[in-house]
């Protein structure tokens, strides 16, 4: 007796449906839009400068952009979670003038000068959290008051001078090392190793999963047994922290202390996390797509200066590619619905 087999129902409206392929995985991901933008604007300096592309540009690229990649990171997360840190740049260059200035002065040994930096930013990070979570106030609110503390307490402890003959120690993430005939410094290194340290914790640890619930309803996140307050604190410290690390590699990166530094950096961290396809509405996003806007944003100004473009002309189109970041989050959020 032969067996017949049944074919399948096609009548069905279910029929056609299948599991996504990895190639429309891959075209659909978050990231793919930013690092698509990434690679045709590498494109096009490679076409109109001879010196782009090339390992020596590539590396100071990375450079020019490893102290405002480290604040992005800090942002990243803060945004995953529904909020925003205004006052990140200033809380950096504060951390870098206490480090720079007990280390220059011998107040304290270069290393501990350091620790004492992170414990400080993280410190402003561990406030700006229990304001936001505990009184409770919006996070813009209170970032932009703690940014003008960090500023005026930078110049107050500075006296508005420039910290110079700074120790080896804190200078020695700036040295390089080559690499294939390109000079690569250590600190580059830091800010990858950061990257990938939180790539792997939001996308594979269950804190970073509880980031993400926390940014796509608090209160869904609260009946789950997430302690949202308690992470909503921790992720604001670990940002400052980060803040912290981003004040020694831009010590080491200009070799003093400067009262000065970071004034914009707070709105080119944004950049970079919005431009990496991270809504600003909380719940999506990835350190992955914050670290290739960061490149976007360093390629830019990188090919634009080698062009001979005024540097009033970059910050115009950051801001354009800024506002078409969030529209096109937007519509695809509305869409979504």
């Amino acid at each position: 007796m032969t067996a017949t087999t049944t074919p399948p129902d096609t009548s069905s409206p279910y029929a056609e449906l299948k599991a996504p392929t990895t190639a429309r995985r891959l075209l659909t991901a978050p990231t793919t839009g930013p690092l698509v933008a990434l690679l045709l604007a590498c494109a096009f300096f490679s076409l109109s400068t001879d010196q782009f592309l090339t390992g020596g540009n590539f590396s100071l690229i990375v450079q020019q952009v490893m102290v405002v990649g480290t604040l992005a990171i800090g942002q990243t997360l803060i945004i995953l979670t529904a909020g925003i840190d205004l006052s990140c740049g200033a809380v950096m260059a504060f951390g870098s003038i206490m480090i720079a200035k007990m280390a220059a002065e011998g107040s304290l040994p270069p290393l501990a000068a350091i620790a004492l930096g992170l414990v400080v930013c993280g410190g402003f990070g561990l406030l700006n959290g229990l304001l936001v979570q505990k009184i409770p106030l919006p996070p813009f609110i209170v970032t932009l008051g703690m940014l003008n503390v960090a500023f005026a307490l930078t110049h107050i402890y500075s006296e508005e001078q420039t910290v110079t003959n700074l120790p080896g120690p804190l200078t020695a993430l700036g040295q390089t090392f080559p690499l294939g005939g390109t000079d690569i410094t250590y600190g580059s290194l830091v800010t990858i190793a950061l990257f990938l340290l939180f790539a792997y914790a939001l996308s594979s640890t269950g804190w970073g999963r509880h980031v993400y619930a926390l940014g796509n309803s608090p209160e869904a996140a609260r009946l789950n047994g997430i302690r949202t307050s308690r992470l909503t604190i921790g992720v604001y410290t670990v940002a400052g922290v980060l803040y912290g690390i981003a004040a020694l590699l831009l010590i080491s990166r200009t070799g003093v202390g400067d009262p000065q530094a970071g004034q914009t950096d707070n709105l080119d961290s944004i950049t970079a996390v919005v431009l990496g396809g991270t809504s600003l509405f909380g719940g999506r996003g990835s350190v992955l797509g914050t670290f290739i806007g960061v490149l976007i944003v360093g390629v830019f100004r990188n090919g634009l200066q080698l062009m001979g473009v005024a540097s009033i002309y970059q910050t115009l189109i950051t801001g354009v590619l800024v506002i078409l970041a969030v529209t096109v989050d937007q519509l695809s959020r509305k869409k979504a619905r």
